[in-house]
């Protein structure tokens, strides 16, 4: 396996790394009577999750997104392009930024309508280059898509770190204001995909 393919892998193995930071530990094992001897850690556990988790979090959202393009870039430079890469590149970017929107959701700082049309738009983009596959019509990435994933991770990068350190100067809603722009980066670039690749899909069929 060239390195590529390594940087591409390790995205997808700092996604539960990440989540293990941002999402708390159930209720139910703070309840469950088979697990009383590990209460007091479950706690502490939490407590720190809930003061510290977010911002390490970030840390290591922003480690797997400083792969993307990266590895990208070095399998080009290297000619190790291969079909195995090709494959697992988009599958790790997806995941990243999904589970990054689940957990934000889950904790009440990102609007599941948000979540929703950004996890969408990669669903109807992905259905069309399917189709496009069948018929062997290899779809390029658009400038519009490559826009959209900075504005989505940016966007989650702040609400990360709670608006910091923008919030050591103003309380200016930074963060929500930027997923607000990714939402309508995400939409047009979707209508842009669709609108080009149109073609692809034969309603009258």
């Amino acid at each position: 396996m060239n390195l590529a393919n390594k940087l591409t892998l390790s995205r997808i193995f700092l996604v539960p790394v990440f989540m293990v930071f941002i999402i708390p530990f159930p209720d139910w094992m703070l309840e469950s009577y088979w697990l009383t001897f590990m209460h007091p850690q479950i706690r502490a556990v939490n407590i720190f999750i809930k003061e510290y988790g977010s911002y390490i979090a970030a840390v290591f959202f922003i480690i797997a997104a400083s792969t993307d393009g990266v590895d990208g870039y070095i399998a080009r430079k290297r000619n190790q392009v291969t079909r195995f890469g090709k494959f697992l590149d988009p599958i790790a970017d997806k995941l990243l930024v999904t589970a990054a929107l689940i957990a934000l959701v889950q904790e009440g700082s990102v609007s599941g309508w948000a979540a929703m049309i950004i996890i969408g738009r990669e669903f109807i983009v992905t259905g069309l280059r399917l189709v496009a596959a069948g018929e062997d019509i290899v779809i390029a990435a658009s400038s519009w898509g490559k826009i959209k994933t900075v504005a989505q991770m940016a966007a989650i990068v702040l609400l990360l770190l709670k608006n910091y350190p923008v919030s050591i100067f103003t309380d200016f809603p930074l963060a929500d204001w930027t997923m607000f722009v990714a939402v309508i980066i995400t939409i047009y670039s979707g209508y842009d995909y669709i609108a080009k690749n149109i073609k692809v899909i034969d309603y009258t069929k």
